[in-house]
């Protein structure tokens, strides 16, 4: 018997355009995605400095929001919740001041709001004790605030 067996050689070379090929797929799904992540990346980048603007204009728009309203509700007579919204203002000027960089305020008006912080004490007891001088303190008070934050 004669047996021929019928064994093919194998060819490395056949796998090399198969790997050829899957690489230059790999590259051109690289080359996609880059496409496409790229401009999204720069977007997201973009909306994220948007946002933190944003919030920073909020928080020095609530402290100015919170005196104003102090302000108003002791010229009202309403001197407990005055009282309330001057001790939030005079915390949250506190805080935003003492955040240094990540402080919504620049640091010169940092330097200048430190002086509103003095006579904390003494507006908070005139209210408690619903004195209607009270009221032009704090009237004064936002007058100057509104000053530092419009230089």
């Amino acid at each position: 018997m004669n047996e021929n067996p019928q064994h093919q050689p194998v060819n490395s070379t056949s796998s090399m355009p198969s790997i050829r090929r899957t690489a230059i797929y790999a590259a051109v799904l690289l080359v996609v995605f880059l496409f496409g992540f790229v401009p999204m990346w720069l977007k997201s980048r973009e909306s994220s400095t948007s946002l933190a603007q944003a919030e920073h204009h909020l928080r020095v728009a609530r402290i100015e929001n919170t005196l104003s309203s102090a302000a108003i509700d002791a010229r009202r007579g309403d001197y407990e919740p005055a009282r309330q919204a001057a001790s939030d203002f005079f915390t949250s000027l506190r805080a935003e001041s003492d955040a240094g960089t990540e402080s919504a305020f620049s640091q010169r008006q940092r330097e200048e709001l430190q002086s509103m912080l003095a006579p904390r004490d003494e507006i908070i007891t005139l209210l408690a004790r619903n004195d209607s001088a009270s009221a032009d303190r704090l009237s004064d008070l936002y007058v100057s605030y509104r000053e530092i934050m419009q230089r």
